[in-house]
Order: structure tokens, then C-alpha cells, then sequence
């Protein structure tokens, strides 16, 4: 707490003093238990799908399991895109909080090497999830047009399945990048604490200017890697673009959430005010109304083209998905687009926080709806019986339970402010006029 105590910070406004920003030694303990819970559900998951008759449900737990991975990379990828952007701006009004969305954002190398057993386990098996692995014996026609993406030079259709060398490359590549960001970004700002200078906050900035078009490109061909290739036959120029909104959209309503469980444990009180979770709802609302934006323009795209490797998508997600779409039109847009439109909630910290679970869950079911139904069209009999929400709510929430803990934990071993931030004064001075 140099900085803020040299810039006469502390003794001007009484909301950093130490209690308010710190908890005592040995807080967050609950945090370590959660995540056990955690690996031990997803430990579960997989004893039970890989007990399951005719390996049905080891297909069905590792794509549970790639749900919850995939939703909680997205959480962290867009709490990553709210750090560049509030670096690249030069946003002041975050400085109180910026901290929690680096905690949040510290994750996401971990959440990354998550994603690695699946590739590894579909790489040994020869394609549960990746259709693409399995058809690389026999040869497909769409497939071999796509070949080079998934394998590089190696040809397709011989009887075996090439190793997928570009496609880990890019996957190796993607990790690099968000971890070089990531430990770079909270490495300079933890810097920013121990000096008056501000030159850890510009180099942060320069970071962010080429970080942002580096981020763009990961997680976007992320999200055709890993989400879009289970269907390898369909293809859109949009999916990137649509996981991102969810991305930014869950990103923002776990920081809301962070935020308003910390100020009812009476963290912050004075430091983080209702004029910073107005803005935050703000972003929350911004990024549902784009969702849904980028969602229905690849659907209309979809259906007036008419071409039937990009319709099978929606045609696989009809009959008895039909009311998860319908639950993602109003739940992922309508429900918080006109709740998020009263400006009362947004400045209630308990509501807006009851919203942000609520986006939470929704991004989860969001992803579900990705992956699950091609899950069961690989499937000559689709799976029954008790254990299938079983395998489904281990691997899903076992996966989110980890992460939960994981923030517990990394919350209350530090300085819940950037003490050092040379914009702190302008963030514990802002006030919203609209």
C-alpha cells in the first residue's frame, strides 16, 4: 500500500483503509473445500461414464464435462477482454475494481489446460465429441476440403486417423498467447502498487493495444476449434463472434457478482459504490442486446442461404431442443434486456447480482445447447435412464464449482484494491449522470 499512502490517498479517503480492502489471514478457507467438491463431482462424472454400458455415457460425461470447461473459459476469456479494454481507454471508473477482474481473469490458464484432457482423450479414442477423428478413416467429402485445418498435410481416408497437428498447434498457441496476457497484465499492475510511477500502467496499455487483436483472433478460432468442429460439417464466419458476446456478457456478470458478495461481507463498502454497479449493469445490458444481435443475424443468415451443412445445425437442435432455444431467445435476451433496462436494478447490488447468477446459468445452458444435441446424434440409441442428469449436473457443475473456488480463494488472499492505480482517485470520485 506504498503508493496510495505517499499520495496521502488513505488518509483523504477513509474507504482504503486496511480492513475495508483486505480480510484476515486465513479467510477464504470455504474456497479450497468448494473446489474439492468440484473434482471430486467431475471425478464422479467420469467413473460414472466410463462405467456406462456400451461407452455411451463416457461420451456423454466428457461432453458434460466440455460444457462446463467451455463455460468457464468464457467467463474468464471475458473478464481478459474487460482488462484490455478498460487499459486500452484509459477507463478510470473501474480502478476500484479492477482487481477482481483480474482475479477473475487469473484463471483462465487453468481454465485452458482444462480444455487439454478433452483434446487428449479425443485424440486417444479417436473422436467422441470430434466427429471429425472418426470420419478421418473413411474419408468425407466436406471433411477432406477441411482436412488441412484439422491434420496439416496428412491425407484422410486411409483406414487410419492422422495426428491432428495443426489443430494442437493452434491449441498450444491459443494458451501461450492468453497466458503471456494474462500474467503479463497482473504482473505489471501488482508493479503499479510498489511505485508513484505510472509507467507500469502504460506498459499495461501498450500491451493491451496488441493483446486486443491477439485476444480477437484466439477466441475466435478457439470457438471454431473446440465448439463449432463438433459439428465439423456446419461452419459459420459468426461463431466466433457469438461465443465472444457470451464471453463478454458472462465475464461482466461474474465481476457484478464478485463484487456484490464481497459488499455484503462488508468489503469495498465506500470504494466500489452503486455508481459503479450501474455501469456495470450497463455493460451487462449492452452485451445481452449484442448476443442477441450476432445470434440472429447468423440464423437469418442461415435460413435465407439455405445450404444444408449450415441448416442441419438448427435441424439438430429442433423437437425436443426446441425448448432449450426458446429458453436461450428469452432467457439470454429478452428476460435481461427488460430487466437490466430499469435503472433501479442496476444500481441495487442485490438485484443486479440475482441477474448476474441468472447470466451465469444462462451462459452454461448456452454452451449445453452447443454440444449436447450433436452428442446425441452420434448416437444409434440415445441415453436413458437415471444416471443422464446425473453425469450431466457432476460434470457441468463440478467443472463451475472449481472455478467458484478457485475465486474464493484467490479474492481473499490479496489487497482487494490496486492501492497503486494511478486512476483510483477518478474511480472512487465517479458518479453516473445517465
Amino acid at each position: 500500500m506504498s503508493h496510495a499512502a505517499s499520495g496521502g490517498l488513505t488518509a483523504e479517503f477513509p474507504q482504503l483503509r486496511g480492513e475495508n480492502i483486505a480480510f484476515a489471514p486465513g479467510a477464504g478457507g470455504i474456497g479450497k473445500i468448494v473446489m474439492a467438491v468440484g473434482a471430486a463431482a467431475v471425478a464422479g462424472c467420469a467413473l460414472i461414464g466410463y462405467l456406462g454400458p456400451n461407452d455411451i455415457h463416457a461420451k456423454q460425461a466428457l461432453g458434460a464435462y466440455h460444457v462446463g470447461v467451455m463455460s468457464v473459459l468464457a467467463m474468464c476469456l471475458g473478464a481478459l477482454f474487460l482488462m484490455l479494454v478498460f487499459h486500452l481507454t484509459q477507463a478510470g471508473w473501474p480502478s476500484p475494481f479492477r482487481r477482481q477482474i483480474e482475479n477473475i481473469a487469473s484463471f483462465l490458464p487453468f481454465a485452458y489446460l482444462m480444455v487439454l484432457p478433452t483434446i487428449a482423450a479425443e485424440i486417444m479414442v479417436g473422436g467422441r465429441l470430434f466427429q471429425w477423428l472418426t470420419d478421418a478413416k473413411t474419408g468425407n467429402p466436406l471433411l477432406d476440403h477441411k482436412a488441412f485445418w484439422f491434420f496439416g498435410g496428412a491425407e484422410t481416408g486411409h483406414g487410419t486417423i492422422p495426428f491432428p497437428t495443426f489443430f494442437v498447434l493452434r491449441a498450444i498457441v491459443y494458451g501461450l498467447i492468453w497466458t503471456l496476457l494474462v500474467r503479463r497484465l497482473i504482473s505489471l499492475s501488482r508493479q503499479q502498487d510498489e511505485t508513484t510511477d505510472a509507467a507500469p500502467f502504460r506498459q499495461a496499455r501498450t500491451t493491451s493495444a496488441w493483446g486486443m487483436l491477439l485476444f480477437a483472433l484466439t477466441t475466435a478460432f478457439a470457438a471454431f476449434d473446440w465448439l463449432m468442429s463438433v459439428d465439423y460439417k456446419f461452419f459459420s464466419t459468426m461463431w466466433g463472434v457469438y461465443y465472444f458476446a457470451g464471453a463478454a456478457f458472462s465475464g461482466a456478470a461474474v465481476t457484478a457478482l464478485v463484487l456484490a458478495v464481497l459488499r455484503g461481507k462488508g468489503k469495498l463498502q465506500g470504494a466500489v459504490t452503486i455508481e459503479h454497479f450501474h455501469d456495470i449493469g450497463k455493460l451487462m445490458f449492452s452485451f445481452t442486446v449484442f448476443w442477441a444481435y450476432i445470434a440472429f443475424s447468423q440464423y437469418f443468415l442461415i435460413w435465407y442461404s439455405d445450404i444444408p451443412e449450415e441448416t442441419a445445425f438448427f435441424l439438430y437442435r429442433s423437437g425436443a431442443w426446441a425448448g432449450l432455444g426458446i429458453l436461450l431467445m428469452f432467457g439470454h435476451f429478452i428476460v435481461p434486456f427488460l430487466i437490466l433496462l430499469f435503472r433501479a436494478v442496476k444500481r441495487n447490488p442485490r438485484l443486479l447480482a440475482v441477474v448476474a447468477v441468472w447470466a451465469i446459468i444462462i451462459q452454461v445452458l448456452d454452451i449445453y445447447w452447443i454440444v449436447r444435441p450433436m452428442i446425441y446424434s452420434q448416437m444409434p440409441d440415445k441415453p436413458h435412464g437415471p444416471l443422464v442428469p446425473v453425469v450431466d449436473i457432476l460434470g457441468i457443475v463440478g467443472v463451475v464449482a472449481i472455478f467458484a473456488g478457485y475465486l474464493v480463494c484467490k479474492v481473499a488472499s490479496g489487497v482487494l484494491i490496486g492501492v497503486g492505480d494511478p486512476y483510483l482517485r477518478e474511480g472512487l470520485e465517479h458518479k453516473n449522470y445517465v
